[in-house]
């Protein structure tokens, strides 16, 4: 099921952060989301979640608003992983992660083999696995950062919407979980990231959502959209384009618009 949004427009507080966002993101794909500072793309992604109200437009799943989607249900068809994700108790990391397992249970329903399954690809998926009988406040920014999204996975939704998950990952870490993330996609998954970093979207994502001050600058392929003109209007940088050894086209910063 497509995951779209129609002349999308979200307020917060009394400032009007996104506007006309019109976009439909495909399953099986991995779509970034890139923009400056302040462009929206968080607010973008919590509203895909149905995290947050829009003032006008449509956020939908197939054909079904998200607003009307009963958040159980929801929460087993869409995974929001935040930018900042907070851990409020202190469980071991197989623990933690099984939180995840909890749309699909009934209430006061005990851990079926289904979950452990579920639990134990998750862990795996992340590079995670050898902290699962590790407490989580012992856990590093970036173990930290890999068991959240393992929580995430292992609810096995069929979208994954994840606000800057490299933030805190070390480069090795990095490429492991785009490389994941290009797996998920290829089995069916749907995915949209947050990113800063020109060349990791050129390299991860089949498409490309570019904002600037709220509004759309270009979506399409990643070739298109990460081109000389739609990244000087988005972030005021000029590039060079430069094909790496599979042949893609990354876009490299070689300074400021004048």
């Amino acid at each position: 099921m497509e995951l779209s949004v129609s002349d999308l427009a979200v307020s917060l507080g009394n400032r009007r952060v996104l506007d006309h966002i019109t976009a439909a993101f495909r399953p099986g794909r991995v779509t970034a989301i890139l923009g400056a500072n302040g462009s929206g793309k968080s607010t973008l992604v919590k509203t895909l979640a149905g995290l947050l109200d829009a003032d006008a437009g449509h956020v939908k799943l197939g054909t079904r608003p998200i607003a009307r989607i009963e958040p159980r249900e929801r929460a087993r068809l869409i995974g929001y992983l935040p930018q900042d994700p907070i851990v409020h108790w202190n469980l071991a990391v197989r623990d933690l992660v099984a939180l995840g397992r909890l749309p699909h249970r009934s209430p006061f329903a005990g851990a079926s083999q289904a979950d452990a399954m579920a639990i134990g690809a998750a862990l795996a998926a992340t590079d995670a696995h050898h902290l699962a009988d590790r407490g989580a406040d012992q856990l590093s920014g970036g173990e930290r950062a890999r068991v959240l999204l393992a929580r995430v996975l292992a609810g096995e939704p069929q979208w994954l919407l994840a606000d800057e998950p490299l933030a805190s990952l070390d480069p090795v870490h990095q490429l492991g979980l785009l490389d994941q993330l290009r797996a998920l996609a290829a089995d069916g998954m749907g995915v949209v990231i947050v990113l800063h970093d020109l060349i990791q979207a050129a390299r991860a994502a089949d498409d490309v959502l570019l904002l600037k001050q709220g509004e759309v600058v270009a979506f399409g392929p990643a070739a298109e959209a990460l081109a000389h003109q739609p990244l000087r209007e988005a972030f005021g940088v000029e590039v060079m384009i430069v094909p790496d050894e599979q042949g893609r086209l990354l876009p490299v910063p070689i300074g400021r618009t004048k």
